[in-house]
């Protein structure tokens, strides 16, 4: 499963959903499925949402492994 720091980091940068959504080219319910990890995102946008806050792709997403 795909998890994210995107509420953690849009907190640190004072940006709200729809700001993010804005500078990243998606819209906010695509912003706010990501923060639910309802939505896997291409890798364009990965790796735009990571220049946004500045971090390495793998700072900002990272794969969990589901425990059984």
């Amino acid at each position: 499963m795909l998890k994210n720091r995107l509420k953690e980091l849009r907190a640190r940068d004072g940006l709200n959903q729809t700001e993010l959504a804005k500078l990243a080219g998606v819209s906010r319910q695509t912003i706010s499925l990501l923060e639910r990890d309802e939505y896997t995102p291409s890798v364009v946008i990965a790796l735009k949402i990571s220049q946004i806050f500045n971090e390495p792709v793998e700072s900002v997403f990272r794969i969990e492994e589901d425990e059984e």
